[in-house]
Parts: C-alpha cells; sequence; structure tokens
C-alpha cells in the first residue's frame, strides 16, 4: 500500500518539499530529501536507503550512485533535525487547526526491533510495540492530537548508559560528546520544553504509567504551565478528599480506592467513535491528594481528578488516570480528553508499516535521527492532506483535490 495523490496534491507536496528545503538551505540536501521522502511515501516492503534508490532511479548504475546520495544525506550531512521537524510541524498545524483546535500533547515510546547488537541504542529491553522484552532499539514520541487527528513531531533515541558509558561503540556510531545519559523521562520532558519555546499549541500533555507514576514528570509538567492526564499504576497509592480539603481516608491504593467506591459509583461513558461501534465503559471521578515525601496530604492546590475505569464483568478496576483538568469540567470532556493518547500506538503501527519509520538499517546516532525526521515530514504532510479533506463532520465539505488510498 502507498500514498496516491491527484494533481492538487502533487502540486501541495512539491510546495511542501520546497517549505523543508528552504530549512535545509543547499541544494543537494533538498534534491535528497525529495527523493528520499517520495521513496518513504511510495510502494515497497522495505523502505531503507538501498531499496528506495532501486525504486527512484531504476537501473542498477544509477541505484548505485543514488544510494550513495542517500547514504551520505541521511548518515553523514549535517542537517538540523530539530529545524526540519519544527518545520513540518508548523506546516501541519495550520492546516489542522483550520477545523478544531491541537489541545493535547502525548508522550510515548515505540521499539525498533533489530537482529543484531550494532545499531545504536539497542540492547534487549522492553518494548510495549512487542509486549516483551526484545532486542530493540526504543524511541520516545511527543505527539499532538485533535479530535480527529494525531501527529508525531518529535522523537529521541533512548540511549541505555551501556551505550553512553561505552567510548568506543560511542564513536563508531557517531555519538557526539554532548549527548550525555539521559532517562526516558529526562527526553520527555526535553521535547515538551522544546515544543512550547517553538510555539506549538496545546495545554494538555498526556502520557502511559510509565511516565504518569513519575511525580518528577507530573510536577515538571505542571511547573511549565501544562495540565496533565497520565495514567498511573493500581499500587500507586493517595488520600480520597472530602470537602474542606480534608482527606476522608488514609493513604490507600488507586485500586483500593476503586473498590472502596463501590460499584454504584460507577457509570458508562462513551468519548468516541470507534471502528464499526462506539468506545464505552464504566468510570468513576473522584478528588485526590497525592502524598508528600512526609506522607502527607498535599494542600488544596495539588488535589486533582484520579478517573477510574472499572469495565463490565472485570472483578476490579483496571485502569487509573491522574489529572489536573478543571473541577467544573465535565465527566464527559475528561474522560474523552484524557483518551485521546490512546490512538498513538495505530500511529506507530501506520508510520512503520507505511513510512519505513522502523526501517533503517544504518547504525549511526545521526542516521537514525534524519531518517525519523523525514519519516515524520511525510506523516506530517499525510495528515495535513487528511485535514484538507477528510474534515470533521460538522465541517465536512468533499475537496475536488481529494486525497486517497491506493493499493
Amino acid at each position: 500500500m502507498s500514498y496516491d495523490f491527484d494533481a492538487g496534491g502533487v502540486q501541495r507536496l512539491g510546495i511542501y518539499f520546497s517549505l523543508i528545503g528552504e530549512v535545509l538551505r543547499n541544494k543537494k540536501r533538498k534534491a535528497s530529501f525529495a527523493a528520499y521522502a517520495l521513496g518513504l511515501l511510495g510502494e515497497g516492503d522495505r523502505k531503507s536507503m538501498e531499496p528506495i534508490a532501486a525504486r527512484v532511479w531504476g537501473d542498477p548504475e544509477h541505484a548505485g550512485s543514488g544510494h550513495q546520495k542517500f547514504q551520505y544525506f541521511v548518515s553523514e550531512a549535517a542537517w538540523d533535525d530539530h529545524e526540519v521537524r519544527r518545520a513540518a510541524a508548523r506546516y501541519a498545524v495550520e492546516a489542522l487547526s483550520r477545523h478544531e483546535p491541537i489541545r493535547t500533547w502525548i508522550i510515548d515510546d515505540t521499539g525498533f526491533l533489530k537482529q543484531g547488537k550494532h545499531s545504536v541504542g539497542v540492547q534487549r529491553q522492553y518494548t510495549g510495540s512487542a509486549g516483551k522484552t526484545a532486542n530493540c532499539q526504543i524511541g520516545v514520541s511527543l505527539s499532538i492530537a485533535t479530535d480527529h487527528a494525531h501527529l508525531p513531531i518529535d522523537f529521541e533515541l533512548f540511549l541505555p548508559e551501556s551505550w553512553t558509558e561505552a567510548p568506543a561503540r560511542r564513536h563508531k556510531c557517531g555519538i557526539p560528546q554532548s549527548v550525555a545519559f539521559k532517562t526516558k523521562i529526562d527526553l520527555a520532558l526535553g521535547m515538551i520544553e522544546r515544543a512550547a519555546r517553538d510555539g506549538i499549541p496545546g495545554d494538555v500533555v498526556l502520557a502511559d504509567s510509565f511516565y504518569g507514576h513519575s511525580r518528577p514528570f507530573r510536577d515538571a509538567v505542571k511547573l511549565m504551565g501544562f495540565h496533565y492526564g497520565v495514567a498511573i499504576y493500581g499500587s500507586d497509592r493517595m488520600f480520597l478528599m472530602g470537602d474542606g480539603a480534608v482527606p476522608r481516608t488514609e493513604l490507600v491504593t488507586a485500586e483500593e480506592l476503586g473498590r472502596h467506591l463501590g460499584d454504584g459509583a460507577f457509570r458508562w461513558y462513551t468519548w468516541r467513535e470507534g471502528t464499526g461501534k462506539m468506545l464505552s465503559s464504566r468510570f468513576a471521578l473522584c478528588r485526590v491528594a497525592l502524598p508528600t515525601d512526609r506522607g502527607t496530604a498535599e494542600s488544596i492546590h495539588r488535589t486533582e481528578w484520579l478517573v477510574i475505569e472499572w469495565p463490565e464483568h472485570e472483578k476490579a478496576p483496571t485502569k487509573f488516570v491522574l489529572t489536573t483538568l478543571g473541577e467544573k469540567m465535565p465527566a464527559e470532556e475528561i474522560i474523552r480528553i484524557v483518551h485521546e493518547r490512546y490512538r498513538t500506538e495505530k500511529v506507530y503501527e501506520e508510520m512503520k508499516g507505511e513510512l519505513g519509520l522502523d526501517h533503517f538499517e544504518g547504525r549511526s546516532f545521526r542516521g537514525w535521527h534524519h531518517h525519523v525526521s523525514v519519516a515524520i515530514c511525510c506523516y506530517a504532510f499525510v495528515v495535513a492532506e487528511r485535514a484538507r479533506n477528510f474534515l470533521p463532520a460538522a465541517a465536512r465539505q468533499r475537496d475536488p483535490d481529494s486525497f486517497r488510498w491506493a493499493a
């Protein structure tokens, strides 16, 4: 499957490539970017440099020189990933914002499965993509979302200490001296701070329990001026709050609190339409306070919502989300917002399956980031085209220059 554009889409793609080209500056880089991006957008099972060159240039002689051009552009050329990604994000933001606001930012990570041990950052580590520990690289991403669209705008490669503390491995894969060990949480906060400086719209940060369990992560997001809606573990402990910011309970786990509320406290809510059905479940919301380091309740300013999901036929609550969204906000709206992060995995699948996000076969630090940057640029254009042609139902007006899928 590949992306197919009509004449209007092709014209817009050319304008978009020119916009990215202004950031790349160098004429040869502009040409290599356009050819590589077309390779990612086009047909083919493998979307690494050599197969793309073979498809773009055709005959072996030109394909060989084309592969060398890609090798230099992706793995060696010193162009700025952040500037290129920022240009792509702003292009998509402009298209998305015409129809509905961008409110949520989603932090997540995904695995890039590998066979050997020489690709930068690879080791045996847990990845949610495979649902197990596997030999892989881990990329941490920041996405932005509207009610109907979801777009990764930044990625960082997680480098385990087995890489950052190994001079020979660093040298072989070209890891810059300025790059030190950072946790996935450090990488996530860096991307949030960077996007905020770039003026990307949004005011709510969403994340899964790996990030949401971390008090430093939640505190940093709050200090940067964002609300958050983050999953936590059922074993995380808190106080159930009563009137006047007085705890109603001793410290209890989130799961115990759900059981304490009882089955009668849970109501059915629907948050959006899924594939062929409405997505709904049973939820209860209550005000809680997280303990300080001394084990006492936070001040009234740190009370927040705990959103508890208890699906029908389950013996106990299954999911728990902490959020600083407004105390007066309707429960339906809170539940809808915190569920926006669940589309991230589908976006990863599409970028890997259709744009070769995880097809990079080089081993270098720069090459990994450059390849991912081009994939991000391609997906930003696709999302902008979808926003142009597949508007929300309330505003849907089919554009004659249609975007479509091609088998």
